[in-house]
Order: C-alpha cells, then sequence, then structure tokens
C-alpha cells in the first residue's frame, strides 16, 4: 500500500530545499505545508536566516512556535518563493486548492510570489480536475443567493461545517462551500461562470500561479517545471 503520508513529506521536505538565505517565504495552509514548515524550522533552528509570512492563523501559529520569523502579510508587496500543497492537479499546472479552508490567502501569496511551488503525494496528480470538491469562500451576507446561483451552474455546494455542526468559517470570517463537480473539463471556463457571481469572493481554482511541482512517489520525488 502506497504511503501517501510519507510522500507528501519527503516532498514538501524537497519545497523547502528550495529556500535560500535571506528569502522571505510566503507558508500555505494544510497538512503539506505543517510538513513544509516544520522542516523549514529545523533550518532556521541550524542557523537559516529568513523571514516569511503566512495563508493562516494555523500556519502562522505552527511557524512561529518553531522560531520562524513571521510578518504580516499586508507589509509585504511580494514573496521571493511560496510553498503549498493542493487537493489535486493536472498535467498543466492547474489545481484545486482550500482544502484547508485558506484559499483566499493562498491564492494572494501565490500571486504575490516570484516562485510558486506546490509539494504534493502521486495521489494528487490527476489528468482532470474535479473528484475534490471545489471549495469556494463565499460572504456570509450573500450565502443563500451564492447557493442558488451556484446550483444553477449544474454543480451541487455544500455548506462547510465544524465537527459541532456550526458553519465553518475562514480567517476572514466568510464561509466556505464545497462544490460537487465530479469533472471539471473546462477550468477556465468554471472559473470565469465562478468570478462572475457576486458573493462569491474566491474560488480554489489556481489555474496560472503555480511555476514547480515537486511530487513524492514511494521515495523519490519528481519535479515538474513550468515552461511557459
Amino acid at each position: 500500500m502506497t504511503d501517501f503520508e510519507a510522500e507528501k513529506a519527503l516532498a514538501a521536505g524537497r519545497a523547502v530545499d528550495e529556500v535560500r538565505e535571506g528569502m522571505l517565504v510566503g507558508l500555505g495552509t494544510g497538512s503539506t505545508a505543517a510538513h513544509a514548515i516544520r522542516d523549514l524550522g529545523r533550518r532556521v533552528a541550524g542557523g537559516l536566516k529568513i523571514t516569511a509570512t503566512a495563508t493562516s492563523r494555523a500556519s502562522e501559529v505552527l511557524a512561529t512556535s518553531l522560531g520562524i520569523p513571521i510578518v504580516p502579510f499586508e507589509t509585504v508587496a511580494e514573496v521571493d518563493v511560496a510553498i503549498d500543497g493542493a487537493d489535486e492537479i493536472d498535467g498543466a499546472f492547474r489545481a484545486i486548492k482550500g482544502g484547508g479552508g485558506a484559499l483566499l490567502r493562498e491564492k494572494i501569496v501565490a500571486a504575490a510570489a516570484r516562485r510558486m511551488i506546490v509539494a504534493v503525494d502521486s495521489s494528487k496528480v490527476v489528468a482532470t480536475l474535479g473528484r475534490f470538491r471545489l471549495p469556494i469562500e463565499v460572504l456570509p451576507f450573500a450565502a443563500a443567493f451564492v447557493e442558488r446561483a451556484v446550483t444553477a451552474l449544474g454543480v451541487a455546494p455544500a455548506r462547510r461545517m465544524n465537527a459541532d455542526a456550526t458553519p465553518f468559517r475562514t480567517d476572514q470570517g466568510n464561509y466556505v462551500f464545497d462544490l460537487a463537480c465530479a469533472s471539471i473539463p473546462d477550468p477556465a471556463d468554471l472559473a470565469l461562470r465562478l468570478d462572475a457571481i457576486p458573493g462569491i469572493i474566491e474560488h480554489g481554482l489556481f489555474l496560472s500561479e503555480i511555476d514547480v511541482v515537486f511530487v513524492g512517489r514511494g521515495s523519490r520525488v519528481d519535479t515538474l517545471t513550468r515552461t511557459s
């Protein structure tokens, strides 16, 4: 049986190898990002001098606990490199992200990065996006309207809930709806349709942000680099 968690950790470690002295590093959110943050913490403890900015409070807390110097993103116009995971990614470097609930911040930091690196295990590489539910971040004021508008696109939205049956809220206080698409043959078209719905603050389709993908496969890491 494939150990996907081990593959994820291996890929995250390889991504952290790309961090150099003096860099400002964007830290993603989720289990893969947590592996990367812990690896980066070990390098900082060993003498590496960097600063970082985080895409979520959870990542910021973890990084701070490991001695990684954090600066608030509101003071940052550009980061040298951002490191994150993905819920799915295809051969055209298009991904679904946001399973950890930080898709808005993740997309902003990815857009600000000179180089965006994604680390994944082998199960995350797909021929066609859509098996993983597509998250959208929604203004609470517009929740019912967005639910109706998205349903009209032919996808079934489900409001993300906490274990105590209260609505999940992002660090911005917004709701997340997870869209059951089954298959997304044209991610760019779906992105445009979602962008056109007022009340959707951001969606989890990352279509042009990713530059490098490290894929853990067993005991090795494959490197995929965008060429254009």
